[in-house]
């Protein structure tokens, strides 16, 4: 891939004045910094549309876009809405925060009211549901029985719809009419801005960096209209969940919950609904970041039973065949393999032989002996994406202000630092100077932000996902300091 460097913010994370980032006017101006400081590459969270706990990991659908991501502003110039009827909404009460149970509440009041000032027969409308109907169809129909159903999972709606009878979907389908048009519009009005943002984006000579997750969410569309994909009992429960085992940071290891997919089922029809998957982000994304890539070489299974992971195991995932038909599909050089995590060997061998390029945190660089892998000075060829830290890491400030000057006394003779609040900056240098394809910095680390910035604290759900970054929080001296920076270490 290209050298150079880019910035890791989630949409949610932008600044707005309606409870969350969207992908409306702060997106462009981001766009527009990204571009003025010399980088190449903008790393975005999952867009689809969350679930209890919000996280954008656990979406209800692997293809659909997050409707609280629509911008009101833009939907306010086609005269769909009033600023008025907008501000009459409380979107919360800090800036630098997202209060969910307040989105929920309100989000869709408003983008329902954009809805029914909306003409169905517009023509560019029509053409977006045909297109797409592959999905979202079955997505729009899910989504509109869910909330008649309370919000209840697909598992436990009574035996027709739950099924998916012919009979029970067409019944629901008459009943639901206009509540599967409001959800089709939504997502019309998602892509719509989306294409707008990634087309400036591109212009601008900013790839797009987008997240896929390996597996999807049990209670989803994508789970309850193909359940044949997935290891499930008659009753659509899983057998087994995915996870990964006890190690160093829990005991317990993590249960994530998602069901397992059925791999033979799929090799048997030549991994179709991943096709149309990644067809769908690479539609969206420049790049896509294929999370949990062990997960593809050898999979963690836990018995659904389980409270943790303890008595999971680890059985032979689809491997090759599935990353052909990935790249097949994608074209070369769009794959950055998330290799990070627990080690297996196979996982290694199967990134050799893709020539994906894997994932290094300098987070994580400054210890255990000279043999670390995320140090710099092990990157070999340097066919790596190399981090200051990820989503489920702390910050770079967090993580080393709970360190004693034992711990980091390496660290600064590595750096040639002598004070902990020297240490954000001297990491981010060593990013960019090191030999990795790509240096990406998450936005929390330039800002030097502590734990209270931290985006997830894995197996954790409530506090999760809520860091905004406020409006003018990259000081224009901050901005001048990252365009020479990442000039000197030829990565603009």
């Amino acid at each position: 891939m290209t050298r150079g460097a880019g910035i890791l913010l989630g949409i949610i994370s932008l600044p707005s004045p309606y409870g969350i980032g969207t992908i409306g006017k702060e997106a462009f101006s981001f766009v527009d910094m990204l571009s003025d400081m010399g980088q190449k590459y903008w790393q975005v969270l999952p867009v689809g549309p969350t679930s209890y706990g919000d996280s954008p990991y656990q979406s209800f659908s692997a293809f659909a876009g997050n409707p609280y991501l629509i911008d009101l502003d833009l939907l306010i110039e086609e005269g769909l809405l009033s600023k008025e009827e907008v501000d009459s909404y409380s979107w919360g009460e800090r800036e630098d925060d997202i209060d969910y149970a307040l989105l929920y509440e309100n989000r869709f009041r408003v983008l329902e009211s954009a809805f029914k000032r909306f003409d169905i027969e517009d023509k560019e409308f029509q053409k977006f549901c045909r297109e797409n109907n592959s999905w979202l169809d079955n997505y729009c129909l899910y989504m509109a029985v869910k909330n008649e159903m309370n919000g209840s999972s697909w598992f436990s709606w009574e035996d027709g719809i739950k099924n998916r009878t012919p009979e029970a979907v067409k019944s629901y389908q008459e009943l639901l009419k206009e509540q599967i048009s409001f959800w089709r519009f939504m997502q019309y009005k998602f892509f719509q801005q989306w294409k707008a943002l990634k087309a400036y984006a591109n212009g601008k000579g900013i790839k797009i960096i987008g997240d896929v997750p390996l597996y999807v969410a049990l209670d989803s569309a994508d789970v309850w209209a193909e359940r044949e994909q997935f290891k499930l009992d008659q009753e659509g429960k899983p057998v087994e969940v995915a996870g990964c085992p006890p190690d160093a940071f829990s005991d317990e290891g993590q249960r994530w919950g998602n069901p397992i997919y059925d791999w033979d089922k799929m090799k048997k029809d030549g991994f179709a609904w991943w096709k149309r998957r990644i067809e769908a982000n690479g539609k969206m994304f420049d790049i896509i970041r294929m999370d949990h890539f062990i997960g593809v070489a050898r999979y963690y299974s836990i018995p659904a039973e389980d409270a943790t992971a303890k008595n999971g195991r680890w059985n032979p995932g689809p491997g090759k065949k599935l990353t052909d038909v990935i790249e097949k599909t994608l074209g070369a050089n769009r794959v950055i393999a998330e290799d990070l995590g627990v080690r297996v060997w196979k996982s290694k061998l199967l990134l050799w032989r893709t020539g994906w390029p894997g994932m290094r945190t300098l987070l994580f660089a400054f210890s255990g002996g000279i043999l670390n892998e995320h140090h710099p000075r092990n990157y070999g060829r340097g066919n790596l994406v190399a981090y200051t830290g990820t989503h489920d890491n702390e910050t770079l400030a967090g993580y080393f202000e709970g360190k004693t000057e034992e711990e980091i006394a390496y660290l600064y003779q590595d750096l040639n630092i002598h004070e902990r609040a020297e240490i954000p900056d001297a990491i981010i240098k060593a990013l960019h100077k090191c030999k990795a394809d790509i240096a990406i910095v998450q936005m929390q680390d330039y800002l030097k932000l502590g734990n209270e910035a931290r985006m997830n604290f894995p197996s954790t759900v409530g506090q999760n996902w809520r860091w905004r970054m406020t409006r003018g929080a990259l000081s224009k001296e901050k901005q001048s300091q990252i365009k020479k920076m990442t000039e000197s270490s030829r990565r603009a």
